[in-house]
């Protein structure tokens, strides 16, 4: 039987209003549940705060309350297609809450946890959306004082790809929230430091206060991890991590990942200054340098020219190659479209020779060159010239500067990459998939093929195989079922119903188990088979340990029960109960089986012979193997008769009487 915490939110009514049906992640300040708006029938996100971020005193409560209730205000006001909306607030049991849309996606610290990191497209994409949301809040007088992936949220993408993420629709949460607990914390604690070391900015560290800097250094951090797969600092401590961002200035992410555009180091160094004043003014300045950025890798040329020498010596031809790493362009959504340029700059014409003086001057050309036999020569050597040169070079470009593609197929990456540099090839990588034959790393296509013409020293471009797609089950246990499904179904996996079964901790419609169990490593398209709960059982087993098996069988027959029962020696009187399962407290049906352990008392032991033996000897070896002996008669003659006989099989410690003459 699964062991499970009980969370005595789940299934509980909040303002007569909210119905909280299963929760979603706990954080370091608070818990999100989803939850049914009964009033409106829809599904909500409900932001419950952790009762250590409480206050404790009655005073300080209703402080931390009221300033709670100002935060969700505003919020409530800041409306924008990036900012998770908030559609109500309150108190449940003395605790604050908050009611917000419901968002069908993951964090990004999901997104970066199984892709590590991501390509300068999605990752500007992403930006633009966030930065986009923080400016909307910076307009507002509002500064989120927080921003991590762990709150920004990647929603499905409108276009129904899982893995386009330059589609997604991208959406903020907890403005104001750090704010809040951060107040009422200065209050009881000082000043004490609220955001996540990670992406905490220098002047938090330093001086304690925030503004629009400060998310602008925060949202820089978080571009510096997507694009890298890694926070700048590390440390053993979190003190240690927060004080190298006063001390040591962000690296540059191509010293981390080769290959990235100066243009984004230039906007990640931008961001993450040390000193305020160097930064952007906020969130919307960003914003307009990263929509910069964005065009300005869009529109990079996707072809270079490869100068060569051919192999005779004579003029150089330049042949176009294909940009390994170019960024595509991506259409943005009307509220994230920079301004439309303002005019033509203006061109300066060349002038030109008027019609009639221009066919004068090659006319006199014409006529001295071919009026003379070395003009006319000369006129013909050059069209023999211009034959060899045309001649020479559609060869080259129709035949000479062509070779086949090698075989790269099947081979692994480091066997295709050592055959590519033999034969002078350039390697560029597709998005790698999953295959369920061809191991991990090793190359699945070509493109050219395998024998196709290519430009001698041209790029082939290889998609590697990802190996079998294996996925874990996801812990969907204490979430109710259309949750669990539609997190299931987002797995990939089938979901189907099993039997309901009585549980005492988790309320009717839970998730009590999975089969196969959470955690166990599955091929998308498996049947995840869920058990829900039925609710705590309408028996409860009573405590039989120690009572008489007469005395069970009775309780046991009252309470509509079925006993079965185990007999095994013990030192415990016989026909005592030893043990029982379930235990007592477990909730069953009716007619469910209780299984009782019951003793058949010690076991019996040899009576010795001592007849004709001394009196006292026989007395002695009785007592000496736990027998109590009574004589009769002479106490000094010899044993004649015994009771019980010799090797009479009794219980331990009984009585044995002999007779002395």
């Amino acid at each position: 039987m699964d062991t499970q915490v009980a969370d005595t939110l789940l299934g509980s009514l909040i303002d007569g209003r909210y119905r909280i049906r299963g929760r979603v992640a706990r954080g370091g300040m608070a818990t999100v549940y989803t939850a049914t708006d009964e009033r409106l029938e829809r599904t909500v996100a409900v932001k419950i705060i952790h009762p250590t971020q409480a206050p404790e005193a009655r005073a300080r409560m209703a402080g931390f309350v009221a300033r709670f209730t100002d935060e969700a205000k505003t919020i409530a006001r800041l409306t924008h297609p990036n900012v998770v909306a908030v559609y109500d607030q309150g108190t449940h049991g003395g605790l604050p809450y908050l009611v917000m849309e419901y968002v069908r996606g993951r964090t990004l610290r999901d997104v970066l946890a199984e892709r590590r990191r991501l390509n300068p497209d999605e990752a500007l994409a992403i930006a633009e959306q966030m930065l986009a949301a923080i400016a909307a809040a910076h307009r507002a007088g509002l500064v989120h004082r927080d921003v991590k992936p762990e709150n920004v949220l990647v929603a499905e993408a409108p276009t129904g790809g899982p893995a386009n993420l330059v589609d997604s629709v991208v959406k903020v949460a907890d403005f104001g929230l750090a704010r809040a607990v951060e107040a009422s914390a200065e209050e009881d604690n000082g000043n004490q430091l609220m955001a996540t070391v990670a992406y905490v900015a220098p002047e938090l560290v330093t001086e304690g206060r925030a503004d629009t800097r400060t998310d602008v250094y925060s949202a820089g951090i978080v571009l510096f991890e997507m694009l890298t797969g890694r926070v700048p600092y590390d440390g053993d401590r979190p003190v240690d991590v927060a004080w190298q961002h006063v001390d040591r200035d962000v690296p540059t992410p191509s010293t981390l990942v080769p290959g990235l555009p100066r243009a984004l180091d230039d906007l990640v160094a931008r961001a993450t200054r040390r000193d305020p004043g160097a930064r952007p003014a906020d969130a919307g300045a960003l914003l307009a340098e990263v929509q910069v950025a964005r065009d300005d890798l869009g529109n990079a040329n996707s072809h270079t020219t490869v100068l060569r020498q051919l192999g005779d010596g004579t003029t150089p031809m330049s042949q176009p190659t294909m940009a390994v790493a170019a960024v595509r362009p991506a259409e943005r959504p009307a509220w994230a479209r920079l301004p439309e340029g303002g005019g033509q700059r203006p061109h300066r014409r060349r002038a030109a020779p008027e019609g009639a003086e221009l066919g004068a001057r090659l006319s006199g050309l014409r006529t001295r060159v071919m009026g003379s036999p070395r003009g006319r020569l000369a006129v013909a050597a050059a069209a023999v010239v211009l034959g060899l040169v045309a001649a020479v070079g559609g060869w080259w470009f129709g035949v000479g500067r062509y070779t086949v593609a090698p075989q790269l197929v099947s081979l692994s990456k480091a066997d295709a990459e050592a055959r590519a540099a033999r034969a002078g090839f350039t390697l560029a990588y597709a998005e790698p998939r999953y295959d369920e034959k061809a191991p991990k790393d090793s190359v699945l296509g070509q493109d050219p093929v395998s024998a196709a013409r290519i430009v001698k020293g041209g790029t082939i471009t290889l998609t590697l195989s990802l190996g079998p797609e294996r996925l874990p089950v996801p812990d969907v246990v204490g979430k109710d079922f259309e949750l669990a499904q539609a997190e299931l179904t987002d797995a990939k996996l089938v979901v189907a119903k099993g039997a309901a079964r009585y549980d005492d901790s988790l309320p009717a419609g839970v998730v009590v188990a999975t089969d196969p169990k959470v955690g166990t490593v599955v091929k998308p398209g498996s049947k995840v088979t869920v058990v829900l709960s039925k609710g705590r059982a309408p028996v409860s087993v009573p405590n039989l340990v120690g009572k008489n098996i007469n005395e069970a069988r009775a309780t046991l027959a009252q309470l509509g029960l079925t006993l079965v029962e185990t007999y095994k020696d013990s030192d415990k009187p016989k026909d005592e109960v030893l043990g029982q399962s379930p235990a007592d407290g477990t909730g069953v049906e009716k007619g469910a089986q209780v299984k009782l352990e019951i003793s058949k008392g010690p076991p019996a032991v040899v009576v010795p012979r001592v007849i004709d033996l001394p009196c006292q000897q026989a007395k002695q070896v009785l007592e000496s193997q736990g027998f109590p002996t009574n004589i009769q008669l002479n106490p000094n003659g010899v044993a004649r008769f015994q009771n019980p006989g010799e090797n009479s099989q009794v219980p331990p410690g009984t009585p044995v009487t002999i007779t002395c003459l």
